[in-house]
């Protein structure tokens, strides 16, 4: 009976093994070689990193900011880029066969695999280098038998489709080393403080044994392990030939930067980060996508002169040394002739409240755009114009402490900044305030404003008569680009802080066109105000400029409501090279008061830091005068000539009227609008005057100057 079975129980034998070795064997070889076959194996350059882009000022050295991307630090860097003993120290670390091996290990996978089954997380895989890098830039990590053959396909395809070297560079810009640090290059930043290209053996030592645990082998909480590490590499260093015995023995073990102390991961400090975020939004007008930011590593080289901006940044802190520290300033440079933003001053909080970006009221710097539409008007500065009380609607407008010159040309009702006088110009335009706001659109003031659909105007339609004494809210920016126009004759230059953009790779994604700028006003009409404003910053507490530099300035104030006190001060002026605008309120809107507790006005604090600002931007420049200003208007009578004092010199103007006791005010310095204080104007604009009051580029028209 049993010789009847023995066939049969053979058949069933060779039966099972062959069922046997098709499910273990042909199986998974088909499965494996349908696998390879279909795996994508995408080029080196189409798996893209995310890095760090870096802002730098104008001289492409100095870093102002940076953009860090969510996954971390990270910076691109080729493969010859990168020590040859931090090459042989990563190696030695976590594939010692990594040039000879097929790109996968499979007592590796069978490790994992026994750790699926048993649940075993300390099984580990013994990941290659390529793998490693297969898991971090194409699969992911999830834990799957799936995840980990597919791991392993596209690992032993990319070994027979990229080069050894390909591997290795992509691995080493990929891998965490801890510390918010991914790359070689920006774990170098972080561990040492010091550029990838001045590793030592035993610095490239400490990276490569970060590799296996970052977090819990960092030496700075973790020195034993971290160490014993480090002599595993090192040892293994030896072994593949990367470092010589007598090199390992004299090898000591490097100190690492405190991690509270590291940098490389804080996108901006103080003043730059309002800079970094003016970039990014500029950036994202000229075409410089998120997705760039994020994997190209851009060198964003802008128009920032360091000079200039840490003039602005010094001048605030020291000026402010003593004083409420409730005050904020902001700062803003302008170079007339091109638009370039050479200093931004917003404060010194790199994630707050952004001043140099704030609409606040403005004062009497406005009267200069006032005077600038009477001017384009035919009006002259010889004009001559009462400063007594006037009544507008029903409000009666007086000058600070009464004071007045009489009848006095409107030039030195500017310098003495009575605010009647400008209540009377403004009436004798054309459209009256409509033209003072025009005027200020068309030099530069923003037509629109987050939280203001439209500047200058009351609910859509014609401005209040305060507008003139500061009534309504400009930026310290636009003040800055407004005063650069005038400055260059009246052509406008749209202001920018990008000035150019590469990649890691070097190339050029944008650089900025010089233009011919838009005429915006007339050159004899910003010629004729310039000499108007000339005489203001020698007689606003004598804050000419170092060495009798020519410039034009106006001072501006305005008060809290009717408490008496004053809440902005301003002073803006400029040299034919550059423009500044400056502001000082407080951080809650109370009383702006000097130390000694004294009201502040705009010829204080303001024209300090303007007067120190502009003296350390234009120290060694050349002194530069604006053109002479040629007679217009209807009686054709000469613009007074400003001669400056000679340096050193004390003496002054005294405006009639009662001297003060503030050793800030400056004899003549007059409120702004006073807040709710200033009547309606009913009515709407009158038609446009006729189209040749108004010089005009060929080609270039003029938007909205008199509409």
């Amino acid at each position: 009976m049993e010789k009847l079975h023995a066939p049969r129980r053979r058949r069933w034998i060779l039966w099972s093994l062959a069922v046997a070795f098709v499910l273990f064997i042909v199986v998974p070889v088909g499965v494996a070689v349908a696998a390879y076959v279909t795996a994508d194996v995408p080029e080196p350059e189409e798996l893209v990193n995310k890095q760090v882009s870096n802002i730098y000022a104008s001289d492409s050295t100095t870093e102002l900011a940076r953009i860090v991307p969510p996954e971390g630090n990270r910076e691109q860097v080729n493969l010859d880029q990168i020590p040859e003993s931090l090459r042989g120290a990563v190696l030695a670390a976590e594939d010692r066969e990594f040039y000879t091996n097929p790109g996968f290990s499979v007592t590796g996978f069978a490790r994992a695999v026994k750790g699926q089954i048993t649940g075993d997380d300390s099984a580990g895989g013994g990941s290659t280098i390529t793998q490693q890098y297969v898991k971090n830039a194409v699969v992911g990590n999830e834990r799957s038998y799936e995840r980990k053959l597919k791991e392993l396909v596209i690992s032993a395809k990319m070994a027979n489709e990229w080069s050894k070297n390909d591997v290795l560079e992509a691995y080493l810009n990929t891998i965490y080393f801890g510390r918010n640090s991914y790359g070689v290059a920006a774990a170098s930043e972080a561990y040492f403080g010091k550029p990838l290209a001045e590793l030592v053996p035993a610095e490239s030592a400490v990276l490569a044994a970060s590799i296996q645990r970052p977090s819990q082998l960092d030496p700075w909480t973790n020195r034993t392990e971290a160490e014993q590490r480090w002599n595993y590499v090192l040892d293994g260093m030896v072994a593949t030939g990367y470092l010589s015995q007598a090199e390992r023995d004299a090898a000591v073990y490097p100190e690492v930067v405190d991690p509270a102390l590291n940098q490389a991961y804080v996108e901006a400090t103080g003043a730059n980060g309002l800079i970094k975020n003016q970039v990014v939004a500029e950036l994202e007008q000229i075409g410089i996508t998120q997705e760039d930011l994020d994997t190209r590593g851009l060198r964003i080289t802008t128009t920032i002169d360091i000079r200039n901006q840490n003039a602005a940044v010094d001048s605030v802190s020291r000026i402010f040394q003593g004083e409420d520290e409730k005050l904020r300033s902001a700062v803003v440079s302008i170079e007339p002739s091109n638009g370039a933003v050479r200093a931004y001053y917003g404060g010194d909080d790199a994630a707050g409240w952004d001043y140099a970006n704030a609409p606040i009221q403005t004062g009497s710097t406005f009267k200069i755009y006032g005077l600038a539409a009477a001017l384009q008007q035919g009006i002259p500065l010889a004009t001559m114009y009462s400063s007594a009380p006037v009544t507008t609607g029903n409000v009666t407008v007086t000058n600070v402490g009464g004071n007045g010159c009489g009848y006095c040309t409107i030039a030195e009702a500017l310098k003495r900044s009575h605010n009647t006088s400008f209540i009377r110009l403004e009436q004798d335009l054309e459209n009256g305030s409509q033209d003072v706001a025009d005027m200020a659109h068309a030099l530069g003031m923003a037509r629109s404003l987050p939280g203001y659909p439209s500047t200058l105007t009351e609910n859509g339609g014609q401005p209040y008569e305060g507008i003139i004494l500061g009534q309504y809210e400009s930026r310290p920016f636009d003040q800055a680009i407004a005063l650069a126009t005038l400055s260059n004759e009246g052509v406008w230059h749209e202001p920018y802080f990008v000035e150019k953009v590469t990649t890691a790779d070097n190339e050029i994604l944008y650089e900025h066109t010089p233009t011919t700028g838009q005429r915006r006003v007339s050159a004899n009409v910003a010629n004729n105000l310039m000499s108007a404003m000339a005489p203001i910053a020698a007689w606003s507490n004598q804050n000419q400029l170092a060495g009798g530099r020519e410039s034009a300035s106006k001072t501006g104030t305005t008060q809290l409501g009717d408490t008496g006190f004053n809440k902005d001060a301003w002073m803006i002026g400029s040299t034919p090279q550059l423009a500044t605008a400056v502001w000082v309120g407080t951080v809650d809107n109370t009383p702006l008061l000097n130390y000694w507790g004294g009201n502040m006005y705009g010829s204080g604090l303001p024209a300090q830091i303007w007067k120190s600002t502009m003296d350390q931007a234009l120290e060694g420049k050349p002194f530069e005068s604006f053109p002479a200003p040629q007679p217009l208007g209807f009686n054709n009578a000469p613009a007074p000539q400003y001669v400056p004092p000679a340096p050193g010199s004390t003496s002054r103007p005294v405006e009639e009227g009662p001297e003060t006791e503030n050793p800030e005010a400056e004899p003549g310095e007059e409120e702004g609008a006073i807040e709710g204080g200033v009547p309606e104007v009913p009515g709407v604009p009158a038609p446009p005057p006729p189209p040749e009051q108004v010089e005009i580029l060929p080609g270039i028209s003029i938007p909205n100057i008199f509409n």
